[in-house]
C-alpha cells in the first residue's frame, strides 16, 4: 500500500519535534532540516497534484478503518493543488526568513513553522468536518506562537486579539459540529452528502442553523467584514515572513466554504438554498470595499499590505458566492494569485523598514537597494491591484465574466471597478511616497542592502506570478476541471465510502492491503 497522501501531513509533524530536542541550539541544523523538508513536500506535492490532475481521488484510511468511522484523507484537483501551493510558498517564506535572518530572532521559529504546515496541509486534506477542526485549532496554535515570534508588546497585544477572534470561531465551529452529529449521526463530508439529503423538510431547522454557523465559522477565518478585525493588526504586526505565510490562511476558510457548500450544502440543496446569495455576496462585496478603502487610507505601508489581503479576499469570495463552475474556477484562479501576490508584499514590507525607523507612508530615509526594492514593490502593487499585464488582470476579467449572467451583475461589477480603482490609487501613492520622495530627504549615512537571499525569495515569488500570467490558458482549463470535479461529487462520495474493488470511475482507494 501506498501512503504518499499522508507524507504532508506527517513530515512537518516529525520535523518539528527532531528541530526542538536534537537542534534547540544549532540554528545552521535547524534551518537545514528546515528547506529540506519543504522541499520533500514540494516533490511530494507535485505528485499528488499530477496523479490527480486526470481526475483520479485518492482515499487514505488512517488504521484501515473505513468511513465514516475511522479518518480519511482525500486528494482530489481541488485538495492537492492547495497543498501544493502551500508548499511552493513555504520554500520562499523560509528563504526570506533565513536570509533576513527573522529565525534567529525568537526561539523555536523553524518547529512553528513545521507545525504551521501540518495543520495547512491537514485541513486541506482532511475529509471530516471533525478533523478539519482539529487541524484549525493546531493552525491557531502554531500561528499564535510564530506571531509573537521576536516579541514586542505590540506584537502581543496583536497576538492576543488573533487568538480571541479564532478561539470564538472555534467555539461556534464546535457549536456547529454538534449540531450536524446530532442531526446526521456523521462528520465524514462524503457521507454528510448523502444524509443531509434524507432529512425530512420538518427537521431542517438543525442542520440549516449548522450550515449558517460553519459560514460563519469558514468567514472568521476568510477574514470577511464585519468579522475581519483581527487581521489588519495580526497580519500588520507578526513578523513579515509569518505574515507572508499567513497569505494562505485566508484562504483556508475558502477552501473550506467551496469544499462543504459544494460537497454536503451544495446549491441545490433545499435545506441550505439561498444561503451563498443571501449572506455570502453581500459580506464579500463588503470586504473588497473596506479593504481597499483601507489601502487608500492606510497611514503605514505594513496596514495598507494587511488590508489589500482583506480586499482580495472580498474578490475571492464574490466568485466563489456566485457557486457557478466558471464562477468557482475564476476564484481558485485568483486564490492562486492573491496568495503569491500578499506574500510577495508582506516581505517588501520588511525590506523596506530594514532602512526605516517605521513604515509610516511618508518622505525619510532612502530605501536601501531602492531600485530593485522599488521595481519588485510596483510589480507586486500591479498585480494585486488588478492590472494588465498580469494575474491580477486575468483573474479579475475571469470573476466579472463569471458575473454577467447573474442577478446581481450590475452592483458586482461597479464595486470590482471601483475598488480596482481605489486600490490602484492606494498603492500608487503608498510606491511613490516611499521611493520617490524619498530622494528629497537629507540623510548622512545609508543603510546596508538587504541580503542576496532575501531579495531571491521575493522575485521568485513575483517570477511565479509571472508564470501565472503567461501560463493563465492552461491553468484556466485545469480550474474549469477542478470546478467540474467539485460540482459533480458523486465519484468524490463513491470513493470514500466505496468498497475496495466497488469504487466508482477515477476513484483510487489508498491505504488497502
Amino acid at each position: 500500500m501506498t501512503h504518499w497522501i499522508i507524507f504532508p501531513v506527517i513530515l512537518p509533524a516529525i520535523l518539528a519535534p527532531f528541530i526542538v530536542l536534537a537542534a534547540r541550539y544549532h540554528i545552521g541544523i535547524q534551518r537545514v532540516f528546515s528547506i529540506v523538508g519543504v522541499l520533500a513536500q514540494i516533490v511530494i506535492c507535485t505528485s499528488l497534484a499530477w496523479q490527480s490532475s486526470d481526475g483520479t481521488i485518492t482515499l487514505y484510511q488512517l488504521g484501515d478503518w473505513a468511513a465514516p468511522f475511522g479518518i480519511v484523507l482525500v486528494g482530489d484537483r481541488l485538495s492537492t493543488m492547495m497543498v501544493l501551493l502551500t508548499a511552493v510558498l513555504a520554500l520562499f517564506v523560509l528563504l526570506y526568513a533565513i536570509g533576513s535572518g527573522w529565525d534567529e530572532r525568537g526561539r523555536h521559529f523553524h518547529a512553528l513553522f513545521q507545525f504551521q504546515l501540518m495543520g495547512i496541509m491537514g485541513a486541506f486534506l482532511t475529509g471530516d468536518l471533525f478533523n478539519l477542526f482539529v487541524f484549525f485549532e493546531v493552525l491557531l496554535i502554531a500561528s499564535y506562537g510564530l506571531m509573537i515570534h521576536a516579541g514586542g508588546n505590540e506584537r502581543l497585544r496583536a497576538g492576543v486579539q488573533y487568538v480571541m477572534f479564532n478561539l470564538l470561531g472555534s467555539t461556534l465551529f464546535l457549536f456547529a459540529l454538534g449540531s450536524i452529529y446530532a442531526e446526521t449521526g456523521t462528520l465524514n463530508m462524503a457521507d454528510l452528502a448523502q444524509r443531509v439529503t434524507m432529512v425530512s423538510a420538518s427537521e431542517t431547522v438543525g442542520i440549516r442553523i449548522a450550515a449558517v454557523l460553519l459560514l460563519l465559522v469558514f468567514a472568521i477565518k476568510a477574514a470577511v467584514v464585519p468579522l475581519h478585525f483581527w487581521l489588519p493588526s495580526s497580519y500588520a504586526e507578526a513578523p513579515p515572513p509569518v505574515a507572508a505565510l499567513f497569505a494562505i490562511m485566508t484562504k483556508v476558510g475558502a477552501y473550506a466554504i467551496i469544499r462543504v457548500y459544494t460537497l454536503v450544502f451544495h446549491p441545490d440543496l433545499d435545506v441550505t438554498a439561498g444561503l451563498q446569495t443571501t449572506w455570502l455576496l453581500p459580506a464579500a462585496l463588503l470586504s473588497l470595499a473596506v479593504g481597499m478603502v483601507g489601502v487608500l487610507a492606510a497611514k503605514k505601508l505594513d496596514r495598507l499590505v494587511a488590508f489589500s489581503v482583506i480586499g482580495s479576499m472580498g474578490m475571492v469570495l464574490v466568485a466563489i458566492s456566485l457557486f457557478t463552475a466558471s464562477s468557482i474556477s475564476a476564484a481558485l484562479y485568483y486564490i492562486v494569485h492573491s496568495t503569491l501576490a500578499g506574500a510577495a508584499l508582506f516581505l517588501i514590507v520588511d525590506l523596506v523598514k530594514a532602512s526605516r525607523e517605521n513604515l509610516e507612508i511618508k518622505a525619510q530615509q532612502p530605501v536601501a537597494g531602492a531600485a530593485l526594492t522599488s521595481a519588485m514593490y510596483f510589480t507586486a502593487a500591479i498585480a494585486m491591484a488588478g492590472l494588465p499585464p498580469l494575474s491580477g488582470f486575468v483573474g479579475k476579467l475571469m470573476i466579472l465574466e463569471s458575473a454577467f449572467e447573474n442577478n446581481h451583475m450590475t452592483w458586482i461589477w461597479a464595486i470590482i471597478l471601483g475598488a480596482s480603482l481605489i486600490s490602484v490609487v492606494g498603492f500608487a501613492r503608498a510606491g511613490s511616497t516611499l521611493f520617490w520622495k524619498a530622494k528629497t530627504v537629507d540623510v548622512s549615512s545609508a543603510s546596508p542592502p538587504p541580503a542576496v537571499l532575501s531579495y531571491v525569495a521575493v522575485g521568485g515569488l513575483l517570477t511565479l506570478l509571472i508564470a501565472h500570467t503567461v501560463l493563465a490558458g492552461p491553468i484556466k482549463d485545469y480550474m474549469n476541471a477542478t470546478a467540474g470535479q467539485l460540482f459533480a461529487p458523486q465519484p468524490y462520495i463513491d470513493t470514500v465510502l466505496g468498497t475496495p474493488g466497488k469504487l466508482s470511475d477515477g476513484g483510487k482507494k489508498e491505504g488497502d492491503h
